[in-house]
């Protein structure tokens, strides 16, 4: 009968071998005539052998099916293998179909590899970016944030920890709320290059770590007032000259029409004239007749021809951006003062890759650099132009400067009284704030009828009191206050006040006009006992020198236009 093969049997110990199967069907050989016959209780029942077999496969493939469903997203049953149930086998059968113990295997290894996955896996890239605004893109918003540091006018630093998809313009509006700075929409980021002698006032939609990215270890950003930042949307007519504007004699709304043109994407607007280009590898310069339109800078090669047989082509606007040369005219030996250069974006330290260009004079330059902006940016322009003007239009018209938010914490009061009062009228509270900062002057004035004060006494800050305004900036040289103006915007208007350098107790206004910087000398004059200061000789003065800039900033009386903008130093 039987076969004895053991106490017992692990089918799936030796995964199924077919050679055991085969143990179980085949003949025994005949046993030896001195061996006893096995006894009853150690016989394998084959029947229920089978059955348990069969159960145990059905098992494996039933995980092997939902396996497959997990895989293909519901589409598994299309792939399930229909396995008909193992029946008893005839003697005339030779050997079983066996199974694949692989299957098993594949399954162990699906189960460990969903225990070992970590639970929040990283965001998959967004395969078509071009599709997505920067700021927006899924990239960007999974890499982690950026260690940034931007320095100030005075040498100190500050590092922030930004994300990646932060633009400039949020990066100054968090430099003005750590800093406690009055914002007035002129802050701006500037990237300098100290080996190459150049640097670039940041676009406020432009995102800072990708700025990063391209510079080199020895750059930097710099924390910085631009009043000219969209100066040319104010007032274009002075920075699109005549000569420049081919169309703009025209009519008189021309220039409006042509600024127009160079936010229209589909139109072809073009810039014109002479600039001095700086030969490769040598330190002579050539003077050129240059065309700027939206596919690039073009130089004629036939006197002022605009024949595309003529051109040829020197920069592109695309993957490129404009700096200002601030090296000076000496170190590339520039035939001026007014360099500027065309740097691509891929280029960090080699000065052979860059475009040296030098103008005639200041208006020259600040045309070509501000037409290479609007052609190659456009209407982002605007729209960065009108996020300020929009916020301002939203605020009450008795609403004050936007301000820290420690001078926001103050309210105006009144002890005028017997008790004090919180002014809530707007309008009262700043008579009261006019009025409180004209009675140290009267004191002062009264002080010196009775006879000399002392040196801690209100009427000595006359002297000493201006040195707190932002607009002072002390003993600085002729050269730095130029070099301050023309760093922060040639706007109208623009400002500042220093010390004397040949009159010890004379003061020196810089004052920027049509891109012209101008200083005017400011000498103290005393009368009953009383120093007082004049612009004038002696026809307007004044007590101290914010009474005078007070003055000047209503009125324009001898300088050829108001005081509008300081120019401000801020400490980081």
């Amino acid at each position: 009968g039987g076969t004895h093969i053991g106490p017992k049997v692990d089918l799936l110990s030796c995964n199924f071998c077919c050679h055991s199967l085969t143990f179980f069907f085949h003949p025994s050989p005949p046993l030896p005539s001195h061996c006893p016959p096995a006894s009853t209780d150690d016989d394998v029942d084959l029947e229920q052998l089978v059955n348990d077999m069969n159960s145990s496969m059905e098992s494996v493939y039933s995980t092997q099916a939902d396996t497959a469903l997990i895989l293909n997203n519901g589409h598994g049953q299309s792939h399930r293998r229909h396995t008909p149930p193992l029946l008893p086998s005839s003697p005339s059968r030779e050997k079983l179909r066996h199974s694949q113990p692989m299957h098993i295997q594949a399954v162990r290894c699906l189960q460990e590899a969903h225990r070992l996955r970590p639970a929040s896996l990283p965001a998959i890239p967004n395969p078509f970016p071009e599709l997505c605004s920067p700021a927006g893109s899924p990239v960007l918003r999974s890499l982690p944030p950026a260690i940034v540091k931007v320095w100030s006018e005075d040498g100190a630093g500050k590092v922030l920890e930004i994300p990646a998809d932060m633009t400039a313009r949020d990066v100054c509006q968090l430099l003005v709320y750590k800093s406690h700075c009055l914002d007035d929409n002129a802050w701006s980021l500037v990237e300098h290059h100290p080996v190459l002698g150049l640097e670039r006032c940041l676009e406020d939609h432009e995102l800072v770590v990708q700025v990063q990215a391209s510079m080199s270890s020895d750059s930097k950003f710099l924390f910085r007032k631009n009043y000219a930042k969209y100066e040319f949307f104010r007032n274009p007519l002075n920075f699109f000259p005549e000569q420049m504007v081919a169309w703009c004699q025209e009519s008189e709304d021309a220039v409006c029409v042509f600024l127009q043109n160079f936010l229209n994407s589909s139109s072809c607007p073009e810039i014109q004239g002479y600039l001095y280009v700086k030969e490769p590898g040598r330190r002579s310069w050539k003077k050129l007749y240059m065309f700027l339109r939206r596919s690039g800078l073009y130089y004629s090669t036939k006197g002022t021809s605009k024949e595309p047989r003529h051109l040829q082509l020197l920069s592109d606007l695309e993957d490129s951006n404009i700096f200002t040369i601030i090296t000076g005219r000496k170190l590339h030996n520039a035939p001026a003062d007014y360099q500027f250069c065309i740097k691509p974006s891929k280029v960090r330290s080699d000065c052979k890759e860059l475009k040296m260009l030098c103008a005639e004079d200041e208006q020259s330059r600040t045309c070509w650099m501000t037409a290479f902006r609007l052609l190659k940016y456009g209407i982002v322009l605007y729209q960065s132009y009108n996020v300020p003007q929009q916020r301002k239009s939203n605020l009450s018209p008795f609403s004050a400067p936007v301000r820290s938010v420690s001078e926001n914490s103050l309210v105006a009061m009144d002890f005028s009284g017997r008790t004090g009062r919180v002014i809530d009228n707007p309008v009262e509270a700043q008579s009261a704030a006019l009025e409180e900062g004209q009675t140290w002057r009267k004191r002062s004035q009264r002080m010196n009828v009775l006879g000399s004060p002392s040196p801690l006494h209100p009427s000595s800050l006359s002297t000493v009191i201006h040195r707190t305004q932002v607009w002072f900036h002390g003993r600085i040289m002729r050269e730095e206050a130029h070099k301050m103006i023309i760093q922060q915007g040639q706007v109208d208007g623009l400002f500042l006040l220093r010390d004397s350098q040949s009159n010890p107790k004379a003061f020196v206004l810089t004052l920027c006009h049509h891109q012209k910087i101008k200083h005017f000398q400011i000498l103290p004059c005393e009368e009953d006992g009383q120093v007082l200061f004049s612009l004038d000789d002696g026809a307007t003065k004044f007590t101290d020198l914010i009474h005078l800039v007070e003055f000047y900033q209503l009125n324009r009386g001898v300088l050829p236009s108001k005081l509008k903008h300081p120019c401000t130093a801020v400490a980081l």
